[in-house]
């Protein structure tokens, strides 16, 4: 039967084969049809540089054909076997500070190294050459978590690499030198071998970051991710010589800093990802990530390759999943796209530094556990579900960019606040969204936004390519757009537009920043924001006071008006918000172009983001209640399943925005009634 991919990572290689019945028959009370096999598994496949031995992998996986499961298998690239390691040392990855990393961990390999890059490739290729067309097989996993620990190498090699990445970026020396603007602190190149990777701290800077020249740092990060991106392409071609049509995918992380997914985004078949957040609280977090995850593939629906039943053990603190979480935040992915919802792991691991990580199965396998319960219960649902969402896209009308380089290049920003963060800015941001119930596709600077009434770029601070006439044409149609504060500031290569701020983006948003002024954490400058054209309803009140923390631009309108004006500082009743008419849709009103020059708090961010949704009509039924979600996907047959879940703490009732059925438990749902949710719970209504 065609349905959400349940199931996860399986590893029974590393317990005897006694064990093995267990888990099957354990693995067919959870409603588990999907298995990761071959995740970790090198050593074992290829004990010795000229010898491989398929033995224990072909057990295995006649094992999952003949219990009917799905298959997804891995190349096992992702952390080298020790004979590797001893034999070509330069295998090896270099870090931050010049240390060689030998075994003990994973991610440990040189992407640049030309044995590692043979030997995974030729690895990845026999096994497709076995395996291909097995029953069951539906992706192949290349690698695992591109990029961990600090995200790359530092060797000899990837000096070298870089090198040869840099000649085709920039064809010369002299261009190179200007994008690095290196007359500065006399850096000047003359030679391509005295470029090497940059590995020299900002002498202001705590911790192993980036250099005093934002540019080289820039590139050095766009390299590295390209580097490990050609592995991905090495392993993947040799899989397709056997293989021309399963897809090929690898596990991204979400909101990882040192990896561009958007570089990635067109070599992946389809998009997957391992839903590990940070805290027992971060429903919205999981939620942009999940739409960062389905913009990679320009809305297409991705894989939960990986989350814990339990806990996870990589963490200072490892908090439970407390009773129904598991369900909830399972179903968050699926609401969000999710065609998988996959687990690490399927049974625990007897040693080492994940023995104690959660799974399906703990130590001693029971079946009996609060957890085991969960699973198989969420399992069943999935299995009750059937196809009915599966496919489905979101139907979004909101667009949120998201941009490595701006991530990047923003942090190592001197200057300003070093506090001020990326991803929490653009996080206020996709929280209002989501608590206003707004669809919503996270999309790269790329992106067409044709499609788009909203288009929000948080700290957008590297303009390139077209992105800023491609926002000037969303308002120039009608629709609204906004900035925030360090906008504009930068061009690719990180150095700063010569003109006022926010650069290119002044005309479309009718200001500039005459100063930045920065305030320790803990400062607030109240900002008092009124719209004399809103009456307060549904985009909430007219006036609102708000906290402006860490940044605090001065704005000068220039055709923009003051939405927002500063409380304190010798810049007083001045512009912190800014609001641009320009434009004209198809029912004559202007488009908006909104620009916030401050970190407002939750409370007035809320306020503009609120305003540019209920211009549109895009403010959803249960915006007031809190931390209620509404998440809608849409079939080819234009079936539209509505997701209700409950993230807060206590029961909620709200009212019903549509008639339809609940897939679920199967009750009728009139439009208009009181839906009582209880904490967890989860609401499938397809829509009549």
């Amino acid at each position: 039967m065609r349905k959400i991919l349940y199931g996860g990572d399986y590893n029974p290689e590393q317990w005897p084969r006694e064990v093995w019945d267990e888990d099957d028959a354990a693995f067919d009370l959870a409603s588990i049809d999907t298995v990761t096999l071959n995740v970790f598994s090198w050593a074992t496949l290829q004990p010795g540089e000229d010898t491989y031995d398929f033995t224990l992998l072909d057990a295995v996986v006649a094992r999952a054909v003949a219990a009917g499961r799905d298959i997804v298998l891995a190349t096992s690239t992702g952390a080298l076997p020790p004979w590797l390691a001893h034999q070509h040392p330069q295998v090896e990855r270099t870090d931050f500070q010049g240390r060689r990393h030998v075994y003990g961990q994973r991610h440990n390999a040189c992407p640049s190294s030309p044995v590692y890059r043979r030997l995974s490739a030729e690895l990845a290729g026999r096994l497709a050459e076995r395996y291909a067309g097995t029953p069951g097989l539906v992706a192949w996993h290349v690698g695992n978590e591109y990029g961990g620990f600090d995200g790359g190498c530092w060797c000899d090699l990837c000096a070298a690499g870089f090198r040869d990445w840099l000649r085709q970026r920039y064809g010369s020396l002299e261009r190179l030198n200007d994008a690095w603007n290196a007359t500065f602190w006399s850096h000047t190149f003359s030679d391509w071998e005295q470029v090497v990777p940059p590995n020299m701290l900002s002498e202001h800077w705590r911790g192993p970051d980036h250099t005093a020249f934002q540019g080289i740092t820039l590139d050095y990060r766009r390299f590295m991710s390209d580097a490990m991106l050609a592995n991905f392409r090495d392993e993947k071609a040799r899989i397709r010589a056997h293989d021309a049509t399963t897809p090929v995918t690898t596990n991204f992380m979400g909101m990882f800093r040192p990896i561009d997914y958007h570089r990635w985004a067109a070599d992946l078949d389809l998009a997957s990802w391992d839903n590990y957040p940070p805290g027992p609280r971060e429903h919205t977090r999981m939620a942009l990530a999940h739409d960062l995850m389905r913009g990679l593939k320009d809305g297409a629906p991705f894989w939960v390759m990986e989350q814990t039943p339990t806990i996870t053990a990589s963490r200072d603190v490892n908090p439970v999943k407390r009773p129904g979480v598991l369900r909830l935040w399972s179903w968050q992915a699926v609401a969000h796209g999710a065609d998988a919802v996959l687990y690490f792991q399927l049974r625990q691991s007897r040693g080492a530094c994940e023995k104690y990580h959660g799974a399906v199965l703990d130590h001693a396998g029971r079946t009996d556990t609060r957890a085991f319960r969960e699973v198989a219960a969420l399992g069943a649902e999935l299995e009750s579900l059937g196809d009915a969402v599966l496919g489905a896209r979101t139907p979004a009308r909101v667009a949120l960019l998201f941009d490595w380089d701006s991530w990047w290049a923003a942090e190592m920003t001197d200057g300003f606040n070093r506090h001020a963060r990326y991803v929490d800015t653009v996080l206020a941001y996709y929280r209002a969204l989501w608590q206003a119930g707004a669809q919503v596709d996270v999309v790269p600077v790329t992106a067409d936004l044709s499609r788009y009434d909203v288009v929000l770029a948080p700290m957008l601070h590297v303009l390139k390519g077209d992105v800023g006439q491609r926002l000037e044409g969303v308002a120039a149609r009608g629709g609204s757009v906004l900035a925030s504060f360090w906008a504009g500031r930068a061009d690719e290569d990180a150095n700063a537009h010569l003109m006022d701020a926010p650069g290119p983006l002044g005309p479309l948003f009718g200001v500039r920043v005459e100063e930045t002024d920065s305030a320790v954490p803990g400062v607030a400058n109240p900002v008092t924001l009124a719209d004399p054209d809103d009456a307060g309803s549904p985009g909430g009140p007219a006036e609102v006071r708000s906290d402006a923390t860490l940044v605090m631009e001065l704005l000068v309108p220039e055709g923009a008006e003051a939405v927002g004006t500063y409380g304190a500082e010798f810049y007083a009743g001045t512009p912190a918000v800014t609001r641009h008419r320009t434009g004209a849709g198809a029912d004559g009103r202007p488009g908006e172009a909104w620009y916030v020059g401050t970190a407002l708090d939750d409370a007035g961010v809320t306020w503009v983001v609120r305003r540019l949704l209920d211009r549109h009509g895009l403010v959803g039924p249960y915006a007031d209640a809190d931390d209620v979600e509404l998440a809608v996907r849409t079939g080819d047959d234009g079936a539209r399943m509505a997701f209700v879940l409950n993230h807060a703490a206590v029961a909620v009732d709200v009212v019903a925005h549509a008639a339809g059925t609940d897939l679920l438990t199967g009750r009728r749902v009139e439009q208009g009634e009181t839906l009582h949710l209880e904490p967890t719970d989860v609401v499938v209504l397809r829509e009549s």
